[in-house]
Order: C-alpha cells, then sequence, then structure tokens
C-alpha cells in the first residue's frame, strides 16, 4: 500500500479520502433503510381497523409509534381526517414528498464520488506520463525501456485506483436508488389507501347514523298512529 502510495503521489491520497467518505456514506444508507423498515400491510391493516372502530386516537398512536417515512404519511392523513377526500389526497401526497429527500440523502454525494474518482485517477495518470516523458526529454530520449515502462506503470496506478473506488461506489449508488424508488412507490399506495379507508369509515358512520334516524322516525309515526288508534277505540 506504502508502495502505491509512493508511486501514485497525492492523487493516490485523495481516492484514500474518497473511498473513505464513500465508506461511512454507505453505512449511514444501510442503517438508514434497515431503521425504517416496516411491514407496510400490517401497519395499514392495524391502523383500519382502529378507524371501522370509530378509535382515531389510537390509530394516530399507533402510526406515531411506527418507524418510517410510511408511518408518517399515514400519521398526517389520520390528524386531517375530517377533511374531503380530494384534500386528504392532497395531504398525502404533500406528506410523501416531504419524505422523500429524506430518502434520498447522500444518494447524490455518492453518485459524485463515483464521477469523481475515475478523473482523479486520470488526471494521476496524466501527470504521471508527463512527468515520464519531461524526464525522457531531459535524457535527451537516450532512456532505457525499462525506465520508460516503469514511469508508465506508475502513470497508471492511480487510473487503477480510481476506477477500483468509483465501480462498488456507483453499484450502490443504483442499490440505494433502487430502494428509494420502491419506498416512494409504497409511500404513495398507503397514502391512497389511508384516504380511502378513512372516508369509506366515515361514509359508513353517515349511512348508520341515517338509518339510525330513519328508525327513529318510524317509531315516533308508529307511536303516534297506536295513540290514534286507541283515542278512537275509546
Amino acid at each position: 500500500m506504502l508502495q502505491l502510495v509512493d508511486q501514485g503521489g497525492p492523487f493516490v491520497w485523495v481516492l484514500g479520502v474518497l473511498a473513505f467518505v464513500s465508506m461511512l456514506l454507505v453505512l449511514e444508507r444501510i442503517f438508514f433503510f434497515q431503521k425504517v423498515r416496516i411491514n407496510v400491510g400490517d401497519l395499514l391493516l392495524g391502523l383500519a381497523n382502529h378507524v371501522r372502530k370509530g378509535a382515531f386516537a389510537e390509530a394516530m398512536h399507533e402510526a406515531a409509534r411506527a418507524p418510517g417515512p410510511t408511518a408518517r404519511v399515514a400519521h398526517a392523513v389520520l390528524m386531517r381526517k375530517n377533511l374531503p377526500r380530494r384534500d386528504l389526497r392532497d395531504v398525502a401526497q404533500e406528506a410523501g414528498q416531504l419524505e422523500v429527500p429524506r430518502m434520498e440523502r447522500n444518494l447524490r454525494a455518492l453518485y459524485g464520488i463515483a464521477l469523481i474518482a475515475p478523473l482523479v485517477g486520470m488526471l494521476g495518470t496524466v501527470n504521471g506520463l508527463v512527468g515520464t516523458f519531461m524526464q525522457m526529454s531531459q535524457d535527451k530520449a537516450f532512456s532505457s525501456p525499462a525506465a520508460m515502462s516503469g514511469g508508465v506503470y506508475e502513470s497508471l496506478v492511480t487510473t487503477g485506483l480510481g476506477l477500483a473506488v468509483a465501480i462498488p461506489v456507483y453499484l450502490f449508488y443504483l442499490f440505494f436508488y433502487g430502494r428509494v424508488k420502491r419506498m416512494v412507490h409504497r409511500i404513495e399506495r398507503a397514502g391512497i389507501e389511508m384516504v380511502n379507508i378513512i372516508c369509506d369509515a366515515r361514509d359508513q358512520a353517515e349511512i348508520v347514523s341515517f338509518r339510525e334516524e330513519a328508525d327513529e322516525i318510524a317509531g315516533q309515526k308508529e307511536q303516534a298512529a297506536n295513540k290514534t288508534a286507541q283515542k278512537s277505540k275509546k
């Protein structure tokens, strides 16, 4: 390793710093996705049971306790449960958009490292080749083939290291980017499902209350009819 540093010069140190930073970013994203991992189906099922019973406080408590962006979107919709369906959809969409920057955090940095590392390696190669040909010009082109090959080898070290850093970083970037896209899709579906659950439960409650009112009116009419019948008999 020390030999590579001596051969590549400061460019190897730059690539080492980029590799170290990218490793920290990858670990941070792994811990993040592991922390927000949740079974969306079970969460929605539990929230739906509370909403159908009219226990909105319990539903909001369960959504606030659950980790992850999906639970936060469900909690935002539950907090505005009295809004019309269209407004609830807007609330779910806005809450989901607020979660996207959290999920995409550090992805741009990984993408930038994947682009910069090969360029740093190529810059080190060009710098090494320039030094080799300058040495040849000073020796009046009498340099031995061994010396020339040694100089070219030293200049190519940084290119290899740059690609060795960039390729795995770019693969991790693609992996995390796919995870974010899938999570965004789950959030959108969960928001729509939460709006439907609340609106369906609300419509069902209105139907039940209307039936109770109709039964009460029918009962009052029946009592009045019975009283009229009793008076007519007397």
